[in-house]
């Protein structure tokens, strides 16, 4: 690693320890982070070669704060955080309710001189990006559930980014696109120069025009924010690649190219509200729209129709799903069929347990492209890659590395599928990889796409049975499941 990037790694992380025993999160030092690092790259904007024109007012600019110490210091803070959060455009987005969560004023010193002292518009991306993935990923192992769920494994995104390869001048989307990993990935891949020799007009595309996202948390958002920005996507006085709400209310608009994404896991949309005693209560969101085939409460089958919704004619998309897509009956089973109909459903990736910060999850990523209409079916075989029967990983003790999904890259064989081949066969039944036809899965019961075919060692092995945690998360898991399923027969129901 260079000298400049564990240097300036080293000082941000040497600062975890004093904050934490001060009570501040991950994600609230990432938040403050965002908030110092913006205005000193502001500041190093304003001088030469760049002489920006910043757009911040002055009196509230990091030269008039980073010479303070103590109270000073705190109060300039605090106004110039209130004050920014007043502006338009990309400043007031980033500090919008923004308020100091550094309740020592001597830790606040540490951290504005820490800014300071580095150079951060001629860093790279890289070095800055290294600092804001570490932090994120480290929010999501210290919140465990709530953001940390939206953590997705950064070598499953990097698989999927392979599996679809992105092409220059083409448009990306992600409708929850959390802190900007899928994004990042794509940009990382188009920007290769071994993979392609961009133009100037290319690498402007690149940073301007490709990127569409979407992201319903407000911190999440500004965090996204800052990281596209710290990765040269988007620029503070252009136009916002991330737009902040409920992606699923309504149609954008826009068509895209590709959607790479993984939708936030728990199966019910809500909306709280306070009824006419005063008391908050939470009721089902369901989404009335038109480009719907099917009106659901579920939330990744809602995501799946609004991603359908969001492809051009040609357009392909990578989506982590959540088991039920696979099998639930009543919306999903009508999901299903019109995606086996009017788009090409080729993949999906069974994923393994333990890669998710919410324990149990068990996870799919399917891959389709959209289609012109048309009067034929336009999927004629699904291809299933079973990494999940007899396979486990851990957060920390067994990660998942890119390693780990060389071989399904290997098989989904992205430069021609029609060259791919199965693993699996009649002589070699534990092969992972085995393709179906729409017509098998068609007359499947509720047209299920959750298919295995693998035998289960700890089923086998009573010696060889998972960590107690492990089935503990997975029956809670199945409860939960089972418990949604009943809800939502009781809704329908009650339709009636």
């Amino acid at each position: 690693m260079p000298n400049q990037t564990s240097t300036i790694i080293s000082k941000v992380w040497g600062m975890c320890n004093p904050l934490r025993d001060s009570g501040v999160s991950y994600g609230d030092y990432l938040e403050q982070l965002t908030y110092l690092i913006f205005l000193k790259m502001s500041d190093e904007y304003s001088k030469p070669p760049y002489r920006r024109e910043t757009g911040i007012p002055e009196g509230y600019t990091w030269a008039d704060m980073n010479t303070l110490k103590g109270a000073e210091l705190e109060e300039q803070y605090r106004a110039t955080l209130e004050k920014l959060g007043e502006q338009g455009g990309i400043l007031g987005k980033i500090f919008k309710g923004a308020v100091n969560k550094i309740g020592s004023a001597a830790i606040l010193y540490r951290i504005v001189q820490m800014i300071g002292q580095e150079r951060w518009v001629s860093m790279s991306s890289d070095v800055k990006g290294e600092i804001y993935e570490g932090l994120l990923q480290k929010n999501a192992e210290d919140v465990k559930s709530g953001a940390g769920q939206y953590f997705t494994p950064r070598p499953l995104i990097r698989a999927m980014v392979r599996c679809v390869r992105p092409e220059p001048m083409k448009t990306i989307a992600d409708p929850c696109c959390g802190s900007g990993g899928f994004f990042l990935a794509a940009q990382e891949y188009v920007a290769d120069p071994n993979r392609y020799t961009l133009t100037r007009e290319q690498k402007e595309f690149l940073k301007a025009k490709t990127f569409y996202g979407n992201e319903i948390v407000p911190a999440t958002y500004k965090t996204a924010l800052m990281n596209l920005y710290l990765h040269n996507i988007g620029d503070i006085y252009g136009a916002v690649p991330v737009t902040l709400g409920d992606a699923l209310l309504t149609d954008p608009g826009y068509r895209v190219d590709y959607v790479l994404t993984n939708p936030p896991f728990g199966k019910k949309s809500s909306m709280t509200f306070t009824n006419g005693e005063g008391e908050q209560e939470e009721e089902d969101l369901v989404y009335n729209r038109q480009d719907f085939w099917a009106t659901s409460t579920n939330k990744q089958l809602n995501f799946v129709q609004h991603i359908n919704t969001l492809l051009n004619n040609t357009g392909k998309a990578a989506v982590v799903v959540p088991d039920n897509v696979l099998f639930e009956g009543g919306a999903g089973e009508t999901v299903r069929r019109k995606l086996l109909e009017t788009t090409d459903l080729h993949t999906i990736l069974r994923l393994p347990t333990g890669i998710f910060y919410k324990p149990g999850v068990k996870a799919n990523v399917i891959f389709f492209d959209k289609r012109p209409a048309g009067p034929q079916r336009q999927t004629k075989e699904v291809w299933i890659y079973d990494f999940r029967t007899n396979v486990h990983f851990t957060l920390k003790q067994h990660p998942m590395t890119d390693g780990d999904l060389e071989d399904f890259v290997s098989c989904y064989h992205s430069e021609n599928r029609q060259q791919r081949k199965e693993t699996w066969s009649e002589e070699n039944p534990s092969g992972r990889w085995r393709k179906f036809s729409a017509e098998e899965i068609l007359a499947r019961d509720k047209t299920s796409l959750d298919i295995f075919w693998i035998k289960d060692q700890s089923l086998a092995d009573l010696d060889n049975l998972p960590e107690p945690d492990q089935l503990a998360a997975d029956i809670i898991e199945n409860l939960q499941s089972a418990l949604d399923g009943f809800q939502e027969l009781k809704r329908q129901l009650g339709s009636f």
